[in-house]
Order: structure tokens, then sequence, then C-alpha cells
């Protein structure tokens, strides 16, 4: 169980509370001494300037130099809580945020920015966020009409629009997306992979400068289909096509593609021309919403693990990344730090730290301080 510490009032007269959480799952004796373990860091981020205050916050990524980027959701603010930004304000705060958001390690906000603009669609609801090895940042909407993703400059200057908003069409369409969920660009290749998504049931590769398109899969490397699957069953056979949403995708160092299929509770791994190699099924008999919601790798030099965001169940998850197997979590349903409600992405830095974003109702961001063992 975990163990909470309640530290005394600072400064701000605001009491800390930092949960040490260890992992209450049988251990295997691999890696029965390390596997890591964390520690919530309640301080972070700072207060935000400028009276803002965060929706529901759909996506993190860290970049290059470890600064946290959050994508979030101006729109899921009630009025009560945007009640400053109403003519005349009803109360004293808040007023809602731009939807993207820069903080630093220590959970200062750097630059926010982001919303309708000149020579591009923006999104009806925000999510997803990625920066590539270059430094551009990628976000994405999932909203009824959104079909396309975006890439900026840091300081927010359009670069390029793959696909298009409008009604639906399906996984066959390469002009443009059903509702994406997330990118990654492949450094090497300086393709961008999408999961694709809400709408459309496939991965999706274009080209990272012209948008020109690749190819594109389905589950088990096969031609997607939108026929209307059963209800997962986890008693079953496997499904023979990816559910909605198609919910991240995440290329390892060694090439790897991994994809999760949140409502089928499972990782598909592929080889980036988008043929199958294997599957994992994660907390399988989750029936509520699917367990996959997000992965991020472990930053020791094989990525020896992957760390599972479950947004049903409210936890995080330390999975060797060459079988699936679950050696580590923390976490479960609740408001106080370190607990989660709907837990929707997470994003590991260059030191082991893990960022965290929750939608629905959570509407926050949160840290947990790798404490350990040292990464090799």
């Amino acid at each position: 169980m975990p163990a909470r510490v309640i530290a005394g009032a600072g400064e701000t007269s605001m009491k800390i509370v930092s949960s040490l959480f260890v992992c209450a799952l049988s251990i295997s004796s691999a890696f029965a001494n390390d596997f890591p373990k964390f520690q919530v860091d309640a301080s972070w981020p700072k207060p935000l300037p400028n009276n803002w205050i965060i929706g529901q916050a759909a996506g993190v990524a860290v970049d290059a130099q470890d600064n946290v980027w959050v994508i979030q959701r101006p729109r899921t603010l009630t009025d009560d809580e945007k009640a400053a930004s109403f003519t005349p304000p009803r109360t004293k705060c808040c007023v809602p945020a731009p939807p993207v958001m820069q903080f630093d390690p220590d959970g200062n906000l750097l630059k926010a920015w982001g919303g309708p603009g000149q020579g591009y669609d923006w999104f009806e609801n925000e999510h997803g966020i990625n920066i590539d090895s270059k430094g551009f940042v990628w976000v994405g909407g999932n909203g009824n009409n959104d079909g396309h993703v975006l890439k900026f400059t840091q300081d927010g200057k359009f670069v390029l629009q793959i696909g298009k908003p409008g009604p639906q069409t399906g996984s066959a369409d390469t002009s443009r997306l059903g509702r994406p969920a997330d990118t990654e660009v492949d450094p090497t290749t300086n393709e961008v992979f999408i999961a694709d998504g809400y709408g459309n049931h496939r991965v999706i590769v274009f080209d990272a400068d012209t948008g020109a398109y690749k190819r594109h899969w389905g589950a088990y490397g096969k031609p997607p289909s939108d026929e209307k699957a059963p209800p997962y069953n986890p008693a079953g056979p496997a499904p023979q096509q990816f559910a909605n949403p198609v919910h991240c995708v995440k290329i390892a160092k060694d090439g790897l593609v991994y994809i999760c299929d949140r409502q089928n509770d499972r990782i598909q791994v592929f080889r980036k021309n988008g043929t199958f190699v294997k599957e994992f099924f994660v907390a399988k008999d989750t029936l509520q919403q699917g367990s996959v919601w997000d992965l991020d790798f472990w930053p020791d030099t094989n990525q020896t693990f992957l760390m599972n965001a479950d947004g049903a169940n409210n936890e995080v998850r330390t999975m060797v990344r060459e079988n699936g197997e679950v050696v580590g979590a923390f976490g479960r349903n609740g408001r106080n730090a370190g607990e989660f409600h709907w837990i929707h992405n997470l994003a590991i830095d260059s030191k082991g730290n893990i960022y965290t974003t929750e939608v629905d109702t959570g509407k926050r961001a949160q840290k947990f301080r790798y404490l350990g063992p040292p990464l090799k």
C-alpha cells in the first residue's frame, strides 16, 4: 500500500502531500530489485500566471531539454471555473489558459500559445502532443469533425497541416485523418506516424516535412476495416481489427512501433513497414474504456521497460518491454496528489521522472520523481 507523508505548511501555507509508491504486485525474480520507483511531487507545476486555469489535459511530451509540454482543452472549463473571463467578471478567478503550454522541470511556465490562427484549422477538441527530434511541436484533435494534425515551431509558428476537418470518411481515405489521437516522428526516416484514431482504425504514415502520404495498416498489419465489431470480450478470441480509439503510437530505439489498442486492452508491436511482430494484453478483464491509454519507453540504454498509463484503472504500470510482463504499478482512482482521475497520457524525461495528464474532471498535470535504482 502507498506510504503517505504530509509535509508541514510552507511559505505559502499550503500542505504538500507526498506519496511514495511501491509496487503492490508480485515482482518477477529478474526485476525484484530493479524496477523503477517514484514519488509524487505535489508542488509541480507552479501556480500559473495571468489568472490562468487549465481544462482537461489531453497530452504531455518532453523535449530534448527535459522541458515538459502539455496540451489542454480550454473549452472544457465550466462557467464556474472560468468565471473571471466573463464581462463583467463574476469572480476573481479564473480565465482559460492557451491550449499549448511549456514548463521547465521545476514546474515554471515558460510559454503558452495555440488556438485558431491564419493558415491552418484549429481543432474542435485538442488531443495529443509530441515534440520531434528537430524540436517541432505536433498537436492533434479528436472532435467530431477533426481530421488533421498540425506542426508548429516551439514559439507557435505554423509549419504544416496534414489532413483537414469535416465529416468523417473512413480508414481507406489517405487525404485526411479520422479524429487522430497521437503522433510520433521517426528521426531516421523523417516520417510521422499517426494513431488514427477515434474515427478510423489504423496507423498511418506521412512525410514529416511535406505531408505526403506513405502507407497505413490496421491490426496485425492487415488493411483496416471500419465494419462494426462486437464489444470487446476478454474471454473471446483476439479482435482482428483495432477498436476505437487507436490511442497511441511510440517508436523504440530499435525501430519497433508500439500501438495502443485501448478498448481491446492490448499493445500491438510492428516494424516500421507495418509488419506485425507481437502483441501483449494488459489488464485483460478491463471493460470500461480499456487499459492501454498511453505508453512511453524507460530511458535506460535498452529501453528495458514500457510505462503504461491506464485511465480506466487509474494507474501507471511498469512493464517489461520484451514480453509485456507487469513488474510494478502506482496510482489509484482519486483526487489526492499521486492519485488519478482518467489519467490520459504520460511522458518520461531523461532522468526517469514521469509526467502525467488527466481528462474528464481530472484537469491537471502531475510529476512523479524517479527514486531509483540508478539508470543503466
